[in-house]
Order: structure tokens, then sequence, then C-alpha cells
């Protein structure tokens, strides 16, 4: 046995892709789309229950995508 086969472990991996920054309104990661308590209890997680949150997290990607507007919102005549 290899000294790096030590530290491989067959189980799902995280969709932290390091882009850490929570959404202040949809409170979900811009990075991975999972929520804080997601996150925190990934390492808790069955490997099913981490199949199943990866293939939903996609579908949570148009809630960040939602612009709000920006300058041409703000001004009056529109």
């Amino acid at each position: 046995m290899k000294d790096d086969d030590l530290w491989k472990r067959d189980e799902v991996a995280s969709p932290c892709n390091k882009v850490c920054v929570i959404h202040p309104e949809a409170r979900i990661c811009a990075g991975c789309y999972r929520t804080m308590d997601e996150i925190a209890s990934w390492g808790r997680l069955s490997a099913q229950a981490r199949t199943d949150l990866i293939e939903e997290l996609p579908s949570r990607a148009g809630l960040l995508k939602q612009r709000r507007g920006g300058r041409k919102a703000r001004r009056a005549d529109g």
C-alpha cells in the first residue's frame, strides 16, 4: 500500500469551489448554492443525502441571477 492510498476516501466530494460568499437575500452560497446549514452539516450527511443535494444545487442558480435593476431602476424617468 502506498502512503497516498491512506488519504483517499470513497465518498461524494463536496461541491465547494472556493467561492464562499453568502448571498444576503437568497441566503445561499454564490459558489456552490448550498445554505449555511447544508455547508455545516455536509460532513454528517450520508452518501445518498450528499448525492441528492448535489443534484438539486443547479436548480438554485437562478436565485442569484436575478438583477435588481441597477442604475436604470433608480432613475425616476426609467
